[in-house]
Protein backbone atom coordinates (compact mmCIF):
# COMPACT_ATOMS: atom_id res chain seq x y z
CA UNK A 1 0.00 0.00 0.00
CA UNK A 2 1.35 3.29 -0.76
CA UNK A 3 2.07 5.47 1.92
CA UNK A 4 -0.18 8.52 2.57
CA UNK A 5 1.42 12.27 2.30
CA UNK A 6 2.74 13.21 5.85
CA UNK A 7 1.69 16.75 7.29
CA UNK A 8 4.48 18.62 6.93
CA UNK A 9 3.28 20.90 10.12
CA UNK A 10 2.98 18.05 12.38
CA UNK A 11 5.62 16.41 14.55
CA UNK A 12 5.23 13.31 17.05
CA UNK A 13 6.99 13.21 20.39
CA UNK A 14 7.31 9.90 21.88
CA UNK A 15 8.58 10.20 25.03
CA UNK A 16 7.51 13.03 27.35
CA UNK A 17 10.59 13.38 30.01
CA UNK A 18 12.77 16.18 31.21
CA UNK A 19 13.52 16.22 27.45
CA UNK A 20 10.46 15.47 24.84
CA UNK A 21 8.32 17.94 27.12
CA UNK A 22 10.42 20.78 26.75
CA UNK A 23 11.11 20.03 22.83
CA UNK A 24 7.46 19.28 22.69
CA UNK A 25 6.02 22.79 24.73
CA UNK A 26 8.28 25.12 22.22
CA UNK A 27 7.08 23.16 18.95
CA UNK A 28 3.61 24.11 20.30
CA UNK A 29 4.46 27.83 20.80
CA UNK A 30 6.61 27.40 17.55
CA UNK A 31 3.33 26.72 15.88
CA UNK A 32 3.37 23.25 15.14
CA UNK A 33 0.93 20.58 15.82
CA UNK A 34 2.22 18.30 18.81
CA UNK A 35 1.21 14.68 19.38
CA UNK A 36 2.80 13.35 22.64
CA UNK A 37 3.00 9.54 23.14
CA UNK A 38 3.99 8.40 26.61
CA UNK A 39 3.15 5.37 28.61
CA UNK A 40 2.97 6.98 31.67
CA UNK A 41 -0.93 8.32 31.70
CA UNK A 42 -0.07 10.43 35.13
CA UNK A 43 2.69 12.01 32.49
CA UNK A 44 0.31 12.71 30.16
CA UNK A 45 -2.39 13.98 32.15
CA UNK A 46 0.24 16.95 33.14
CA UNK A 47 0.61 17.72 29.11
CA UNK A 48 -2.93 16.49 27.83
CA UNK A 49 -4.15 20.41 27.34
CA UNK A 50 -0.74 22.26 26.51
CA UNK A 51 -0.33 19.78 23.55
CA UNK A 52 -2.21 19.25 20.42
CA UNK A 53 -2.94 15.74 21.00
CA UNK A 54 -1.80 13.47 23.79
CA UNK A 55 -2.24 9.86 24.10
CA UNK A 56 -1.23 7.46 26.45
CA UNK A 57 0.34 3.93 24.66
CA UNK A 58 3.53 1.90 24.41
CA UNK A 59 5.39 3.79 21.78
CA UNK A 60 6.95 -0.06 20.82
CA UNK A 61 3.77 -1.00 19.86
CA UNK A 62 2.86 -1.16 16.26
CA UNK A 63 -0.78 -1.39 15.89
CA UNK A 64 -0.86 1.35 18.84
CA UNK A 65 1.04 3.63 16.97
CA UNK A 66 -0.49 2.40 13.95
CA UNK A 67 -3.85 3.75 15.36
CA UNK A 68 -2.84 7.10 16.10
CA UNK A 69 -1.12 8.11 12.87
CA UNK A 70 2.28 7.66 13.77
CA UNK A 71 3.24 6.12 10.42
CA UNK A 72 2.05 9.20 7.99
CA UNK A 73 3.84 11.73 9.78
CA UNK A 74 6.85 13.38 8.51
CA UNK A 75 8.82 14.25 11.74
CA UNK A 76 9.38 12.46 14.96
CA UNK A 77 11.00 12.89 17.92
CA UNK A 78 12.20 9.82 20.39
CA UNK A 79 12.72 11.24 23.62
CA UNK A 80 12.81 8.23 25.46
CA UNK A 81 16.10 7.94 27.48
CA UNK A 82 16.45 6.21 30.39
CA UNK A 83 14.53 2.65 28.89
CA UNK A 84 17.33 1.77 26.09
CA UNK A 85 15.35 -0.70 24.64
CA UNK A 86 12.28 1.05 24.35
CA UNK A 87 14.18 3.78 22.32
CA UNK A 88 15.73 2.04 19.98
CA UNK A 89 12.70 -0.52 19.11
CA UNK A 90 10.45 2.69 18.74
CA UNK A 91 13.41 4.35 16.71
CA UNK A 92 13.52 1.59 14.62
CA UNK A 93 9.30 1.17 14.20
CA UNK A 94 9.59 4.59 12.65
CA UNK A 95 12.03 3.80 10.85
CA UNK A 96 10.00 0.99 9.22
CA UNK A 97 7.01 3.32 9.02
CA UNK A 98 9.22 5.33 6.62
CA UNK A 99 9.14 8.66 8.56
CA UNK A 100 10.89 10.55 6.39
CA UNK A 101 12.87 12.95 9.66
CA UNK A 102 13.73 10.87 12.67
CA UNK A 103 15.01 12.53 15.81
CA UNK A 104 16.21 10.65 18.52
CA UNK A 105 18.13 11.46 21.98
CA UNK A 106 20.43 9.35 23.44
CA UNK A 107 22.19 9.07 26.56
CA UNK A 108 25.71 8.09 25.26
CA UNK A 109 27.72 7.45 22.20
CA UNK A 110 27.36 3.82 22.59
CA UNK A 111 23.26 4.51 22.64
CA UNK A 112 23.69 7.12 19.56
CA UNK A 113 25.41 4.32 17.32
CA UNK A 114 22.34 1.87 17.49
CA UNK A 115 19.54 4.40 17.25
CA UNK A 116 21.79 5.44 14.12
CA UNK A 117 22.03 2.25 12.51
CA UNK A 118 18.60 1.48 13.45
CA UNK A 119 17.21 4.40 11.20
CA UNK A 120 17.07 7.44 13.02
CA UNK A 121 18.08 10.56 10.69
CA UNK A 122 19.37 12.81 13.35
CA UNK A 123 20.99 11.71 17.29
CA UNK A 124 21.27 14.30 19.98
CA UNK A 125 22.98 13.68 23.25
CA UNK A 126 21.77 16.30 25.38
CA UNK A 127 23.90 16.19 28.62
CA UNK A 128 27.20 15.73 26.26
CA UNK A 129 26.50 18.74 23.78
CA UNK A 130 25.99 21.01 26.85
CA UNK A 131 28.37 20.32 28.98
CA UNK A 132 30.75 20.54 25.36
CA UNK A 133 28.65 23.97 25.31
CA UNK A 134 29.39 25.29 28.84
CA UNK A 135 32.81 24.22 28.63
CA UNK A 136 33.59 26.80 25.80
CA UNK A 137 31.50 29.16 27.67
CA UNK A 138 33.23 28.94 30.85
CA UNK A 139 36.44 30.81 29.96
CA UNK A 140 34.63 33.55 29.80
CA UNK A 141 36.28 34.28 26.18
CA UNK A 142 33.60 32.57 23.83
CA UNK A 143 30.01 34.36 24.91
CA UNK A 144 27.95 31.87 22.80
CA UNK A 145 28.76 28.48 21.06
CA UNK A 146 27.24 26.55 17.99
CA UNK A 147 29.16 23.85 16.43
CA UNK A 148 27.81 21.87 13.31
CA UNK A 149 28.18 19.00 11.54
CA UNK A 150 31.92 18.77 10.19
CA UNK A 151 33.77 20.40 12.44
CA UNK A 152 32.32 23.68 12.08
CA UNK A 153 31.49 26.24 14.13
CA UNK A 154 30.06 29.35 14.96
CA UNK A 155 30.99 31.92 18.01
CA UNK A 156 30.24 35.33 19.57
CA UNK A 157 33.45 36.57 20.76
CA UNK A 158 34.90 40.45 21.72
CA UNK A 159 37.13 41.71 19.53
CA UNK A 160 40.84 40.84 19.96
CA UNK A 161 43.33 43.91 20.32
CA UNK A 162 44.69 43.12 17.00
CA UNK A 163 42.11 44.11 15.21
CA UNK A 164 41.34 47.75 17.07
CA UNK A 165 41.02 50.54 14.70
CA UNK A 166 41.19 48.53 11.67
CA UNK A 167 38.91 47.09 9.05
CA UNK A 168 38.34 43.70 8.58
CA UNK A 169 40.42 43.74 5.04
CA UNK A 170 43.29 45.07 6.99
CA UNK A 171 43.35 42.90 9.62
CA UNK A 172 43.32 40.07 7.11
CA UNK A 173 41.97 37.63 9.58
CA UNK A 174 40.79 34.74 7.17
CA UNK A 175 44.12 34.60 5.96
CA UNK A 176 45.52 35.00 9.78
CA UNK A 177 43.50 32.42 10.99
CA UNK A 178 41.10 30.82 8.64
CA UNK A 179 38.23 32.29 10.12
CA UNK A 180 35.28 34.50 8.83
CA UNK A 181 33.55 37.70 10.91
CA UNK A 182 30.12 37.64 9.70
CA UNK A 183 28.26 39.96 12.27
CA UNK A 184 29.67 43.02 14.48
CA UNK A 185 27.87 44.56 17.59
CA UNK A 186 29.34 47.86 18.68
CA UNK A 187 28.47 49.02 22.52
CA UNK A 188 24.27 49.60 22.26
CA UNK A 189 23.48 48.91 19.04
CA UNK A 190 21.93 46.09 17.58
CA UNK A 191 24.53 43.37 14.97
CA UNK A 192 24.91 44.47 11.64
CA UNK A 193 26.66 42.67 8.91
CA UNK A 194 30.67 42.78 8.36
CA UNK A 195 31.91 43.92 4.92
CA UNK A 196 35.67 43.94 4.38
CA UNK A 197 35.61 48.01 4.84
CA UNK A 198 34.15 47.48 8.85
CA UNK A 199 36.56 48.65 11.03
CA UNK A 200 36.57 46.94 14.41
CA UNK A 201 37.00 48.94 17.98
CA UNK A 202 37.45 47.99 21.37
CA UNK A 203 34.29 46.43 22.66
CA UNK A 204 32.91 45.33 19.73
CA UNK A 205 32.13 42.19 19.81
CA UNK A 206 31.81 39.45 16.15
CA UNK A 207 30.23 36.39 15.26
CA UNK A 208 32.59 34.26 13.67
CA UNK A 209 32.46 31.37 11.93
CA UNK A 210 35.03 28.41 10.73
CA UNK A 211 36.47 25.23 11.68
CA UNK A 212 35.76 24.85 15.16
CA UNK A 213 39.62 24.75 16.10
CA UNK A 214 40.34 27.88 14.26
CA UNK A 215 37.42 29.62 15.82
CA UNK A 216 38.49 28.70 19.58
CA UNK A 217 41.68 29.69 18.98
CA UNK A 218 41.00 32.92 17.11
CA UNK A 219 37.92 33.60 20.53
CA UNK A 220 41.59 32.91 22.93
CA UNK A 221 42.90 35.81 21.57
CA UNK A 222 40.35 37.93 23.28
Amino acid sequence: MARKPADSNRIVVLGLGRFGSSLALELVHQGWEVVGIDADASVMQSYADRLSHAAVANTTDEQALRQLGVHEMAHAVVGIGTDLEASVLTASLLADFGVPNIWAKAVNRQHARILERVGAHHVVLPEHEMGERVAHLVTGHILNFIEFEDDYAIVKTRAPDETFDRTLADAALRTKYGITVVSIKRPGEDFTYATADTTVYAGDILIVAGKTRQVEAFANLS
